[in-house]
């Protein structure tokens, strides 16, 4: 009895552990910035398929739902990501997900050159000039990576950095553990200053 009531106690901070990371990350390099016009840019996930694969259709969701979460108009949502192993840009497949199975209707636009986030960030720039806030659509601790790139790249347009509604507790919960893990990984190149959490 104690030895699974241990295991429980082991698998509960686990679960919290991976929910604490996700939920710091997605609220890391984030301000306040107000504005009629935003962008969401929604970042690409290698796709050897001809449609959107699992991660690439929840990031799609991830993004159409930053779209609504606080009523913005003059909202764009750009989809970043080149080409796959099939020919078919990661940007176009999730587009093609978002119009036809999501029904959005929105403003679109594609980026489909880039295969790193670097590239991500770097092609998705000229279309971020002219607007008041960004949000970046990904995994949370990926999503990071791109604003600290922004910022490494931009930091005017870092300023305009506001949360996408890239976390939700209990989404992925039993997932979040290797999320964590992952995103522990992807972003021990970041400064300790690019992990700052702003609220």
């Amino acid at each position: 009895m104690r030895r699974r009531t241990g295991l429980v106690l082991v698998g509960a901070a686990v679960l919290a552990w991976g929910e604490w990371l996700n939920w710091r990350w997605s609220r890391a390099l984030v301000g306040s910035s107000v504005g009629a016009s935003e962008a969401v840019v929604v970042l690409g996930y290698r796709n050897p398929q001809s449609t959107a694969n699992s991660i690439n259709r929840w990031r799609v969701r991830a993004g159409i739902r930053s779209t609504t979460a606080d009523g913005a108009s003059g909202t764009r949502v750009i989809f970043s990501g080149g080409a796959t192993s099939n020919g078919a840009a990661e940007a176009q497949l999730m587009a093609d997900y978002a119009k036809s199975v999501l029904e959005f209707d929105g403003t679109v636009l594609l980026e489909d050159q880039s295969a790193t986030t670097w590239e991500n960030v770097t092609n998705v720039i000229p279309l971020l000039e002219d607007v008041d806030r960004i949000k970046v659509a990904s995994q949370p601790a990926h999503a990071l990576k791109a604003r600290a790139y922004l910022r490494r790249q931009r930091p005017d347009l870092a300023e305009r950095l506001v949360r996408a509604d890239d976390y939700r507790p209990g989404e992925w919960m039993v997932g979040k553990p290797l999320l964590a893990l992952y995103g522990l990984w992807i972003l021990r190149g970041l400064k300790g200053e690019e992990r700052r959490v702003w609220l």
